[in-house]
């Protein structure tokens, strides 16, 4: 069950969009102009830095301004793009600090078994017999697996590696994600291991 990145767009509400409204996902972050071309550093934020080719349809910012990427080239903190009609330091200032967003449709498909994080926040999290543990609010990114954080509804949170012997299905179709609990993790009322 690996997870992928494909944030969803920043300040706003994961889940489904409201009726009709497509759904975007962060790929990077302008950061600022560099040189005097209309060029701009972008922090990388998706797993698929390599479908950001010229030609390609983004978006930026909260009004999800439409633009077409001009250029794209490897840079220490990320990349150097180019946007169509922006062509001098003064334009591309006026981007700084915004997010690049692609529509969620035109994402990739990934293998079975692989999801995006903005499928799995907001899923419901239950252990193997269906009980309720709560809902997966974060996906924290370490360097050997990633962790699910579980809101549960006490309000408390729950830390899950998200591994194949403790995630043991994901059904996006009814919103669920079953998990064995490592022993220890999941103290009951009386105190002892599930």
């Amino acid at each position: 069950m690996t997870p992928r990145r494909g944030s969803p767009e920043p300040d706003k509400p994961p889940g489904s969009p409201s009726s009709g409204e497509p759904v975007f996902l962060a790929v990077g972050k302008l950061t600022r102009p560099h040189g005097v071309r209309g060029e701009l550093i972008m922090e990388i934020l998706t797993d698929f830095p390599e479908r950001l080719k010229p030609g390609v349809r983004l978006y930026v910012g909260p009004e999800r301004r439409p633009v077409l990427l001009r250029s794209q080239r490897p840079h220490p903190r990320g990349a150097l793009v180019a946007f169509e009609g922006i062509d001098d330091r003064e334009k591309s200032g006026e981007l700084r600090n915004q997010f690049v967003l692609v529509r969620a449709d035109d994402r990739p498909p990934l293998p079975d078994g692989e999801y995006y994080h903005h499928q799995l926040i907001g899923l419901q999290v239950a252990d193997e017999e269906g009980r309720a543990i709560g809902e997966l609010v974060e996906i924290l990114q370490t360097g050997a697996n990633d962790v699910y954080v579980v809101r549960q509804p006490a309000g408390d949170e729950l830390l899950i590696p998200a591994i194949d012997s403790v995630i043991l299905s994901v059904d996006l179709e009814n919103a669920e994600i079953r998990v064995q609990l490592p022993a220890g993790l999941f103290p009951d009322e009386k105190g002892s291991s599930r």
